[in-house]
């Protein structure tokens, strides 16, 4: 007798973490943010409304990226980057400056984050790289075209100045391409210049070498640069194992900076406790698995390629959050994806998602009709994905 599943499938899987995800997060924005709504828009559900409408732009971003066939972004990729690089360039020149940092064009009816775009842009090209050398047998680079252009939108990013966006726009390439099995001489040579990269970019601003050291001892200037820190971990501590109770945390109360946005995640924990951030793990975990199971099925190269750099996304960008929000990374610009406050961020997120549906549906239907993509027995299609090449 066949065992029942609680899932009929990966993607139905996928579908319902972030469908509980994004149910968590639309609470949440409400509970974060209606003090700060009601104090500078005289309407506490200001923040809430501008959610709903982000949200059902990002649902039609999510059913875009499901029902266009993962592989003609490959063919208009020159088109997605030109788009891409003018976006980053439009923002340095005419962007919307906010707390120093020139991150938004506005487009009258709403704001963009162009930045945001140009993560999943680097995974396309990182994809399209990759899986045209592994089925072509030849070894894999260190600096082909696609790894410039990569690093090109991230110096742009850089300039706004935005390092945490940046970092994730090269980091999770690097990432894909270490797994995608770089030689070891060539891994440890990409280590090294990425990390000489980022110490240099740390030391050309000094307030970043300040939020690394606040990241060991924020007591140390708890009222000044370590103040976020101190409040967003003072937050998570107070909430205990069952929390506040929804609406009733304190910290929102001009207490703890962007509380609704990047900070959105201290705010769930002391309004639901430890049970509230476990499930978050749990959540987030379980994207990761069944993300994974979807890369792992996909039907060629480029499929795998691209669901595994979304499942690095999402999944790096929620344990960078987690992360800073707990006190034991640096304050970086980077939002708990389904859960943040934002606009360009959750568009991103679900498109993300819509693209990875649509890997997983085309690898159901590859092998109904038996015909997923058999190579030649001498080069396998679907590599085992390892860190080094023995």
């Amino acid at each position: 007798m066949e065992r029942k599943k609680f899932w009929l499938n990966d993607m139905e899987a996928v579908l319902g973490i972030v469908a509980v995800l994004i149910i968590l997060g639309t609470i949440n924005v409400f509970s974060s943010s209606f003090i700060i709504s009601e104090n500078n828009y005289n309407t506490p559900y200001y923040f809430l409304r501008h959610h709903f409408v982000n949200l059902s732009i990002a649902i039609v971003c999510g059913v875009v990226g499901w029902r266009i066939d993962y592989h003609r972004w490959r063919n208009i990729m020159p088109v997605v980057i030109g788009v891409t690089l003018f976006s980053l360039i439009a923002v340095l020149l005419f962007g919307v400056a906010v707390n120093g940092s020139k991150r938004w064009l506005n487009l009258y009816i709403t704001q963009v984050q162009p930045a945001e775009w140009a993560k999943l842009v680097s995974i396309l090209l990182a994809s399209a790289y990759l899986s045209s050398a592994i089925k072509k047998g030849e070894s894999i680079r260190l600096m082909p075209l696609q790894i410039w252009v990569i690093a090109l939108m991230a110096g742009l990013v850089e300039l706004e100045p935005d390092m945490g966006t940046a970092c994730f726009i090269a980091g999770v390439p690097i990432i894909m391409f270490a797994l995608s099995g770089l030689s070891r001489q060539k891994l440890y040579g990409l280590i090294g210049v990425a990390g000489a990269a980022l110490a240099g970019l740390c030391t050309l601003q000094p307030y970043r070498l300040e939020r690394l050291r606040v990241m060991l001892d924020p007591w140390a200037d708890a009222q000044n640069i370590g103040y976020q820190v101190v409040q967003s971990m003072s937050a998570i501590g107070s909430g205990g194992f069952w929390g506040m109770g929804l609406g009733m945390g304190i910290s929102k109360y001009d207490y703890l900076p962007e509380a609704h946005t990047d900070f959105a995640f201290a705010v769930l924990c002391q309004e639901n406790g430890f049970l509230g951030a476990l499930l978050v793990f749990l959540l987030f975990a379980a994207l990761a698995f069944y993300a994974g199971r979807i890369a792992n099925s996909a039907k060629d190269i480029f499929g795998q390629m691209l669901a595994l750099g979304i499942m690095l996304l999402l999944v790096g960008q929620a344990a960078v959050n987690i992360l800073m929000v707990g006190g034991i990374g640096p304050v970086v610009g980077v939002p708990l994806p389904f859960i943040s406050y934002g606009g360009t961020s959750l568009f991103v997120s679900i498109a993300s998602i819509g693209i990875l549906m649509n890997i997983g549906e085309q690898a159901i239907k590859a092998r109904r009709e038996g015909t997923r993509t058999t190579p030649p027995p001498e080069k396998p299609a679907a590599p085992r994905l390892y860190l080094v090449k023995k």
